[in-house]
């Protein structure tokens, strides 16, 4: 007997565009992981420029040469981001001329109070040529400039409350130590 689906079976997938810092926390034990992976799990496709392979690369590269991870864990993260390449988690729209040409003429008309690297310029410009109505990131300079191209910028890492610092009962705030002369 032929399974008959209904509306209730049907689950609606609803592509996603992340940028290349949200796709490089997918992967590093950073503050929003979760909330990342939540989010990509939830749309079922995550869509994202091309240039990402490198940009995240990069990313992979900084924390190894930081010391934030050892060689076992850079070669780890290289390994699952290839292996998540390759089964498609990541949909790549690669950089062609036209889409070059529009972040030209984009820079070209953007305004001088708006400060946008290129590289974030290309994610805008893909964002839209893809029809994407909203564009996820952390970036607060990608996510200032969102409006500039008509496109709604979200950031999925839950805000999180400033710690205090410490007060210590011997150094009151607001008091100096007497200079010596």
């Amino acid at each position: 007997m032929p399974k008959i689906e209904t509306a209730d079976s049907i689950s609606t997938i609803v592509p996603v565009y992340f940028d290349s810092a949200l796709i490089a926390k997918f992967y590093l034990n950073e503050p929003g992981r979760e909330a990342i992976r939540n989010l990509a799990k939830n749309a079922g496709i995550v869509v994202t420029s091309g240039i990402a392979v490198a940009e995240i690369s990069a990313a992979f590269h900084r924390k190894f040469r930081e010391g934030a991870v050892d060689r076992d864990v850079f070669d780890a993260l290289h390994g699952q981001f290839r292996h998540d390449l390759t089964n498609g988690l990541w949909r790549l729209i690669g950089p062609t001329e036209a889409l070059l040409e529009q972040v030209r003429t984009f820079f070209v008309r953007l305004d001088r109070s708006v400060f946008l690297r290129s590289l974030d310029a290309l994610h805008l410009i893909t964002a839209k040529a893809e029809h994407f109505d909203r564009i996820y990131s952390n970036d607060r300079h990608l996510l200032s400039a969102t409006a500039s191209i008509g496109l709604e910028g979200v950031n999925p890492i839950p805000k999180q409350s400033p710690q205090p610092f410490p007060r210590h009962p011997e150094k009151p705030t607001g008091a100096r130590k007497p200079r010596r002369k």
